[in-house]
């Protein structure tokens, strides 16, 4: 009995890194350095010994850093990079931010710092004629929209039910891949605890005056109680897409082709367990972002919405009026947050809830987003990406013996799996995941550090937090758009190489 529990219930897993081109640790630059100095040695020492054992000084001091890496393949240019930007900075002083009417910034606004500073928003309408917010990236000429839903939830729900749901999930992965110039999409889970206003606003109007007195206390004490114990949920989904090389389209092709695409990524999002789905407009962009920024004003952003439909928010007044970029955390008007990096995914399998304990609200904390980034892969790449990593399974199992051996033969198992779904049809796609939590003062931090530990723990997750670049980290997190690969000053291609 206990058997066919156990085979009825599936798991998932096989999440393989892409394997690092390159021998060992060195990577592809740094194993063309090791023989290319094996070459110049031979050469000079048939000039002169002493001016060899100089040569290879200097070659072990050049590639020693690219050898030592840490758990996530980092090695020590890598992280000394890292810190030489996080001085630059905060030599510049652009770790701090002061926006409005007072500020030296042009226009009096409070734009959005960092990374968003330059995003423009623009609306367009779907075929359902409903508003959706657009939003510019210029720097790299990319467009985002932005889908909202309410997920059905997992309790009380039938196995099957839920394994049609991920299944149809992998699907919408999986379409990801082919749809044209997609760049990156992004998942954000948002929870917060309820601030009571819309229990309030749906119940207290809807009270008779002529009811019981017994009655109406019995409500008005539901509508004060239940709050302290309930939260809310918000799911966003963020897809990317980038223009051609070469090719230069109007605002207005861009934002009609859009258009169109939308009510097939909504049905696929419903067919997944995804609810009511919805695409955002430029007004409800800028109420999220506020209220990340500022965690204070969230229950009068309810309360707006209640009571007059709407807040009128726009993108320009979306940001905080003062933000601080430290080390290890990121300060922000009424808040102050702390970002964590997917290190390691769970190895071996896991059910399909083993994210559940991370999507919940976490006591103590204002604020808590769990961003999952998404880097789809065409086809042609996938099948070459896969057939390398299966040739590179088989060369390693057949170099090694002993447990390695045994490890490297249940590489080769899982990367034939690959193969064979990628070559039935199944998409590639890259991930990752993020974790920012948002709590109201400094002395808050360490707390939420233990609880995200925790949380991590039951999700078999390696994450590491994002120091020195909180403040990029944050704006990852936030349903704007933000793909961390499109980001970097470094090619992406030579990164892989290090």
């Amino acid at each position: 009995m206990s058997t066919e529990t156990a085979t009825a219930d599936p798991t998932y897993g096989n999440w393989r890194r892409p394997r690092r081109p390159g021998l060992g640790p060195f990577g592809l630059v740094g194993t063309i350095g090791l023989f290319g100095g094996l070459v110049l040695d031979l050469l000079v020492s048939l000039i002169s010994l002493q001016f060899t054992l100089v040569v290879i000084v200097i070659q072990c001091t050049f590639l020693l850093p690219l050898a030592v890496r840490t758990q996530d393949g980092r090695n020590v240019y890598q992280l000394t990079a890292l810190r030489i930007g996080w001085f630059r900075r905060k030599a510049k002083g652009v770790t701090t931010y002061v926006s409005g009417p007072l500020s030296q910034r042009p226009g009096g606004k409070f734009r959005p710092p960092g990374l968003l500073s330059r995003v423009r928003v623009t609306e367009g309408r779907d075929a359902y004629d409903q508003p959706f917010g657009v939003l510019h990236h210029p720097s790299r000429n990319l467009y985002t929209i932005v889908l909202g839903c309410e997920p059905d939830g997992g309790s009380l729900v039938d196995p099957d039910q839920i394994d049609n749901w991920v299944a149809a999930w992998g699907h919408w992965l999986a379409r990801l891949s082919s749809e044209p110039n997609l760049r990156g999409a992004s998942v954000i889970v948002e929870t917060a605890p309820d601030t009571g206003t819309r229990l309030a606003n749906e119940v207290l109007p809807r009270i008779d005056p002529g009811a019981p007195a017994a009655a109406r206390a019995v409500m008005e004490e539901v509508v004060q109680r239940y709050p302290t114990a309930s939260s809310e949920m918000h799911t966003y989904l963020t897809l990317t897409y980038g223009m051609p090389t070469g090719q230069k389209r109007k605002s207005e092709d861009i934002i009609a082709d859009l258009a169109i695409r939308i009510p097939g990524l909504l049905d696929g999002v419903v067919r997944a367990g995804g609810g009511p789905a919805a695409p955002l407009s430029a007004e409800n962009i800028a109420e999220v972002v506020r209220v990340a920024y500022d965690p204070a004003v969230a229950a009068d952003v309810l309360e707006a919405r209640a009571v007059h439909g709407g807040t009128g928010l726009e993108w320009d007044d979306a940001g905080p009026a003062a933000a601080i970029e430290k080390v290890n955390a990121y300060q922000h008007d009424s808040g102050v947050s702390r970002t964590w990096m997917l290190t390691l995914a769970p190895r071996g399998t896991v059910r399909a809830q083993v994210l559940r304990g991370l999507l919940e609200d976490a006591p103590g904390t204002r604020r808590k987003r769990v961003a999952l980034l998404y880097r789809p892969i065409d086809p042609a790449t996938s099948a070459r990406i896969v057939e390398a990593d299966r040739r590179a399974a088989q060369f390693m199992a057949t170099s090694r013996r002993g447990m390695v051996q045994a490890r490297a033969a249940n590489e080769v198992r899982a990367a034939e799996q690959t193969a064979v779904e990628e070559a039935t049809g199944a998409g590639l796609v890259e991930f990752s995941l993020m974790v920012t939590v948002t709590v109201d003062s400094d002395a808050e931090l360490e707390d939420a550090n233990v609880t995200v530990r925790n949380l991590l723990a039951g999700a078999r997750l390696l994450m590491r937090p994002a120091d020195r670049m909180q403040a990029a980290a944050f704006s990852c997190t936030l349903p704007v758009g933000i793909l961390p690969w499109e980001h970097t000053l470094m090619p992406r291609e030579l990164k892989e190489a290090l």
